[in-house]
């Protein structure tokens, strides 16, 4: 799975970098996500502008990732697409999930 992250303003910035996040990706994104997490990253943005697809195993990763995480931090999805953004409305993740056109915006709400 080709991912990077990055720290802004005391933030942790994943950015996904593949097109698809899929059942073939899911378990992978979750492992690498949950070490993060268990690293100590308390506040985390997840960045979706390449991911053009994502399935109900890549959506249910990221709650996966949201639950490990628990009340004491926070994940927001940025840069959704339109294939995406419609997938988290399908299944009314857009409920569930602060969702940011950019990632500045992400990172300025999560922010010190």
């Amino acid at each position: 799975m080709r991912m990077t992250s990055e720290d802004q303003r005391g933030v942790q910035v994943v950015h996904i970098d593949e097109g698809r996040l899929d059942a073939s990706l899911a378990a992978d994104f979750k492992h690498e996500m949950i070490e993060m997490i268990d690293s100590g990253q308390r506040r985390l943005v997840l960045d979706l502008s390449a991911v053009n697809f994502i399935d109900s195993s890549g959506l249910g990763a990221i709650v996966a990732v949201l639950k490990h995480l628990g009340h004491d931090g926070s994940l927001v999805v940025s840069g959704l697409r339109h294939n995406t953004l419609a997938m988290f409305r399908l299944t009314r993740m857009d409920h569930v999930f602060s969702l940011f056109d950019e990632t500045a915006d992400a990172v300025a709400a999560l922010a010190d």
